[in-house]
């Protein structure tokens, strides 16, 4: 396969993957209703947990970062020749898209990025998503917000990637769009946040 045309088939492979749909299915299976009109409307395991329940979104939540993991892992060997530093971050960015605007539910709806992102990073700089998800940890425990937990955490890792693998190549590129863009989707709940409506973990309602 050429090398063009390997790297858009790995790339489209990675959405794919991305798309895969679990916080719906999860509603759909457990519950019988659309996450998507329910709770906070978000396909994200936060929405699963209050809606469903903690075994239902820790299995969202795994199956989300799997997303992630897996393509950046895989499908750069079976599409094209390793060693291409680009295809890994390429086909990871392709499966974050995917997970919010997945194909298969024809691009309605959506997680807000953040699992997915945590398994591409698992893959591609692991010290750096564990510097991340510690910051993420932190900052749900003092104040119950997994979106000010995710805002942190995203903000986090660019410079995370930067301590661990230097503030160069495409790795360090991809975390400051990474961020940028989990940051950005969850600008409804920073308006919430200014406003103190946005609902602490533990109470009904769920983080949007």
């Amino acid at each position: 396969m050429p090398g063009g045309v390997a790297f858009a088939a790995a790339c489209a492979a990675g959405y794919l993957a991305g798309s895969f749909p679990s916080a719906y299915l999860a509603g759909r299976l457990f519950k019988g209703v659309d996450l998507r009109t329910v709770g906070s409307g978000n396909l994200g395991a936060t929405n699963v947990y209050r809606e469903i329940g903690a075994p239902a979104a820790i299995a969202v939540l795994a199956v989300d970062a799997a997303k992630g993991w897996l393509p950046v892992t895989y499908l750069p060997a079976l599409f094209t020749v390793s060693g291409d530093s680009v295809l890994p971050v390429a086909v990871g960015a392709a499966a974050v898209i995917g997970h919010t605007k997945p194909v298969f539910l024809l691009w309605r709806g959506g997680g807000k990025g953040v699992a997915t992102t945590a398994g591409v990073f698992l893959a591609l700089a692991p010290a750096a998503l564990g510097i991340a998800a510690a910051v993420f940890a932190v900052a749900v425990a003092l104040t119950r917000y997994v979106s000010v937990g995710s805002i942190a955490a995203a903000a986090a890792l660019p410079i995370a990637v930067a301590v661990t693998t230097g503030p160069r190549g495409s790795v360090f590129i991809a975390s400051l769009a990474v961020a940028a863009f989990v940051i950005w989707r969850h600008r409804t709940n920073m308006e919430r946040l200014r406003e103190g409506r946005e609902v602490r973990l533990g109470r009904p309602g769920g983080s949007r």
